[in-house]
């Protein structure tokens, strides 16, 4: 079984310590890094393609930006946010949205779902 790969981004550094302490020693996580500047966290994801990023919740009703940016780009990583001056955490992750539409079976149907034109075919 392969452990799940957290890289942790919380600030203040105080909780940041806190949490690598709390997962350091379970046997199915390994701790991928931590990343100290808010501003790394981008470059840090794309280069190790974590299963978890732990950050810092900065206003609990919202959130974070940096959220809707890396789950567009990395739908398979989940976001753990944590405020703990108000008692808060918040867990986000992406859903992929499948949907389909009959196509009508002819060159020119196969044609207009390529240029994004498709005909529905009514059934």
């Amino acid at each position: 079984m392969s452990k799940i790969q957290v890289l942790v981004a919380n600030h203040p550094r105080l909780m940041r310590e806190l949490v690598l302490a709390t997962i350091f020693d379970q046997p199915d996580i390994e701790v991928m890094g931590e990343i100290k500047d808010d501003s790394e966290i981008t470059r840090v994801v794309a280069e190790s393609e974590p299963d978890f990023l732990i950050i810092a919740l900065d206003q609990a009703e919202r959130r974070p930006g940096i959220c809707d940016e890396l789950l567009v780009h990395y739908p398979h990583m989940k976001i753990l946010a944590l405020a703990p001056e108000r008692n808060s955490s918040v867990f986000f992750w992406a859903v992929v949205d499948i949907r389909s539409k009959h196509v009508e079976s002819s060159e020119e149907g196969i044609l207009n779902a390529l240029r994004g034109r498709e005909q529905v075919v009514e059934q």
